[in-house]
């Protein structure tokens, strides 16, 4: 930090990487909180020789200069050094500046590589920087940041006692369905199972690691390796929990694995989001620039980023203004420098590479340029925010009263505008359908489309399960699909397909 540098920083406000104290004589007893803070966080700049005054609510900086500036300075590297008061070694960088006839000091303290950092041999002395404040670190807090010392690397490791026979086979026979049609040309397409999983890493040295568990896994066996897996999707009728008009109109059932969420999410997400419908198994083509990409590309990131095994579960919230993505574990780039350069930290790097494999993910950077072209195909903002404990990706939407809206403010488009759709018999008695009722139908419809654009041979008790209605509900949009010439049968009822038209 340059001496012009430095002015220019106390012209300014105080920022969350700077931080000023006096100090005549001898080093501020509070100086300590400082160093913790950020050395457990991004690191940051301490200057002492400098008084803060508050006044109306506004931040003044007065230079005062230190007494004895080499013995402070020796005595601040050497505590820092000397493993005396911190429980290990911490960098700092000094320098000396002369403001007038003023001396002032800055060290400059590294963000620790070890964490979680503390003094006087009590972990309660964990000190965490929340904007421009030192705060006492929360038990979950400190959690969080020892988790983080296996950033990159817990969900990589095998996990002793699995093997083959842990992993769900209809996710992996889908997944690999996936693979083959948007990535014909992998080299592993045409292995059998068990050798597939070999080659790509599912399996290693005879067992599964947490990554490829949680991926493709089967249900008992995630529990028991990761208790707290759990993706909640909830839509809610409002702007806030408070002024819902219900607690929710809907929420996702527990799924399987990563991959089932997934596949249950893009399909609830469509009905957010104004999208071409093309071939392909999530309705897109994979140069497609759509709203729905943009979405996918969070969903994905969510995947890729959770930390797994915080007590804390992933969530994702659709409010009438806005779609949330909220993880457990924060980002570790800088979302200030995100658009000047590529940049690629997924908190499971396995997960994401699954993802890419088959062609569900960028190669680099979680696809933020993805994520953040929803600004411009829908003039709404995407809002980053990140902290130790938890990262939250806000999509905001155009809200417009209490109508069911998709993305952009337009209306949500039914498969038929014939009228005769809207009633129904009963009883010998004909009556109209509610909008919503006519609504949830064609959204059902769309969700059975995709899925059967996925596997033209899907049967109706795997659409049953994958939509989570009764087989009776599924075979009568069946029926409606057919009558309206949209899909048809071919073949025999047990060993058939379906045919799109």
């Amino acid at each position: 930090m340059t001496k012009e540098e430095l002015l220019q920083r106390l012209a300014d406000i105080e920022w969350d990487d700077f931080e000023v104290k006096e100090a005549k004589g001898e080093l501020p007893k509070n100086i300590w909180d400082t160093v913790c803070a950020f050395a457990n966080t991004s690191g940051g700049w301490i200057v002492l020789g400098v008084q803060e005054v508050r006044k109306n609510g506004k931040v003044q900086y007065h230079v005062t200069g230190v007494g004895n500036a080499e013995k402070l300075e020796q005595d601040f590297i050497g505590t820092l050094r000397s493993q005396t008061k911190f429980n290990l070694p911490l960098m700092v960088r000094a320098q000396k500046y002369q403001i007038g006839n003023h001396t002032v000091l800055a060290f400059q303290i590294a963000s620790s590589l070890i964490k979680p950092v503390y003094f006087n041999n009590n972990l309660s002395n964990t000190f965490i920087r929340t904007g421009s404040g030192d705060q006492h670190a929360t038990e979950m807090e400190i959690l969080a940041i020892q988790r983080d010392q296996a950033f990159g690397s817990r969900s990589e490791q095998a996990i002793p006692g699995t093997s083959f026979n842990d992993l769900n086979l209809n996710s992996l026979h889908t997944y690999r369905r996936r693979i083959q049609e948007f990535n014909n040309e992998f080299a592993y397409n045409n292995l059998d199972d068990e050798s597939f999983c070999r080659k790509v890493g599912i399996i290693y040295n005879d067992n599964l690691t947490y990554a490829s568990l949680l991926m493709l896994g089967k249900r008992d066996a995630v529990q028991n390796a990761v208790h707290n897996f759990w993706i909640d999707y909830i839509e809610i009728p409002g702007t806030s929990y408070q002024d819902a008009t219900t607690r929710y109109t809907y929420r996702m059932p527990e799924q399987e694995n990563i991959w089932e969420y997934y596949q249950v999410l893009i399909q609830r997400l469509r009905l957010y989001a104004n999208n071409p419908f093309t071939t392909g198994p999530d309705g897109f083509a994979p140069d497609d620039n759509s709203q729905l990409y943009a979405l996918r590309e969070g969903l994905v990131n969510l995947c890729a980023h959770a930390d797994y095994f915080s007590p804390m579960h992933s969530t994702i919230r659709i409010f009438d203004n806005r779609i949330e993505f909220q993880n457990a574990g924060r980002f570790y780039i800088d979302f200030t420098r995100v658009k000047e350069q590529i940049v690629s930290m997924p908190r499971n790097p396995s997960i994401i590479k699954f993802f890419r494999y088959a062609k569900l993910s960028e190669n680099a950077g979680y696809g933020i340029d993805k994520m953040m072209k929803w600004e411009s195909l829908t003039g709404q903002k995407v809002i980053i925010a990140t902290d130790i404990v938890s990262s939250t990706v806000t999509y905001m939407r155009s809200h417009q009263g209490g109508q069911d809206k998709k993305a952009g403010g337009q209306e949500i488009n039914y498969l038929s505008d014939n009228k005769e759709d809207n009633r129904y018999k009963t009883g010998g008695r004909e009556i109209a359908k509610s909008g919503r009722e006519n609504e949830q139908g064609n959204r059902t419809r769309q969700q059975i489309l995709s899925l059967i654009k996925e596997n033209p041979s899907i049967t109706r008790k795997e659409l049953s399960d994958t939509i989570h209605i009764s087989q009776s509900a599924i075979q009568k949009h069946l029926e409606y699909l057919k009558e309206h010439r949209i899909i048809e049968r071919q073949g025999s009822t047990k060993s058939g397909s379906w045919k799109m038209l």
